[in-house]
């Protein structure tokens, strides 16, 4: 019996010490290693890892993402006008050292102050800002200001807000409509706006070009004018010099004769009749 009982004694020790004396890491983990409730040492390497046995004790912190659903909150803007916000975040722990000395490592503590924090960020942004400036921003620009400013109250606590979001940003259901209402006036306002600033400089441009268009017709009109009187005085100049002498006048004559019955001959048709008396005839028959 003793030979079966020390054994088993034996391994209870071994099993004890072992227990005692390591401890474990896990991904996305920090282990607090405290020695008479003093934390000595921050561990984050994943992995087994020893302790002095009784000495030293551990506390796990988790290292992951953690999500936190904040209550729907009433928040007023520059312009005095109310508004709901509902949004969520998510937070991680980032020095386990400020987590553990403010917030004991405790995640109520945590997300109280987190509320806090995000709570203070939106007032105060959303105060700063008109109701359809807010409006006009819902999305990431938004949530990247709220996220930095919640950071900058938080970061004391070890925590880092990595992401505040919105999920709804709307307006109380007593006044909704009327806003609404009022917006869609406002933008219809400034369509019509729009509209007839576009139509004033379109007439604009309309004089202008039918007034650039005048003028260019007339100036083009000015010198076909031009054209045609030079054309008109040089071909009278031509006919003056073909007909100055008599010997001129009768080779133009006979020139243009010859111009005309080329003319005529053109075609598939080469058959030419003429009168004994023209011009032509008296070309191939010259009076005897």
């Amino acid at each position: 019996m003793k030979k079966k009982i020390i054994p088993a004694v034996l391994v209870a020790v071994v099993i004890l010490i072992l227990t005692t004396c390591t401890y474990s890491v896990h991904v996305n983990e920090y282990v607090a290693v405290r020695q008479l409730g003093k934390v000595i040492a921050i561990e984050d390497q994943p992995g087994l890892h020893f302790k002095v046995p009784f000495a030293q004790t551990t506390q796990s912190i988790s290292g992951k993402t953690v999500l936190y659903d904040i209550p729907v909150s009433d928040v007023i803007t520059r312009d005095k006008k109310s508004m709901t916000a509902d949004n969520f975040v998510l937070w991680r722990v980032v020095d386990p050292m400020a987590y553990i000395r403010t917030l004991n490592a405790v995640q109520l503590r945590a997300e109280e102050r987190i509320e806090a924090a995000v709570y203070n960020a939106l007032k105060n942004t959303i105060s700063s800002m008109n109701q359809d400036d807010i409006i006009a921003a819902t999305g990431e620009r938004l949530t990247g200001m709220i996220t930095r400013e919640a950071n900058s109250d938080i970061g004391q606590y070890g925590i880092e807000i990595v992401t505040s979001q919105i999920k709804i940003l709307g307006l109380p259901s007593d006044n909704e409509s009327a806003v609404y209402e009022r917006m869609i006036s406002e933008r219809n306002n400034i369509a019509a706006s729009y509209t007839a600033s576009g139509a004033a400089e379109a007439q604009k441009i309309r004089n202008a070009t039918d007034k650039e268009v005048v003028v260019l017709k007339a100036e083009a009109e000015k010198q076909a004018a031009i054209l045609r009187a030079e054309g008109e005085e040089q071909y009278m100049q031509i006919l003056q010099e073909a007909y100055n002498t008599q010997e001129k006048a009768e080779f133009y004559e006979y020139a243009r004769s010859l111009d005309a019955m080329k003319e005529s001959l053109k075609g598939e048709n080469k058959t030419l009749v003429l009168d004994k008396n023209s011009e032509l005839a008296k070309i191939f028959y010259p009076a005897e």
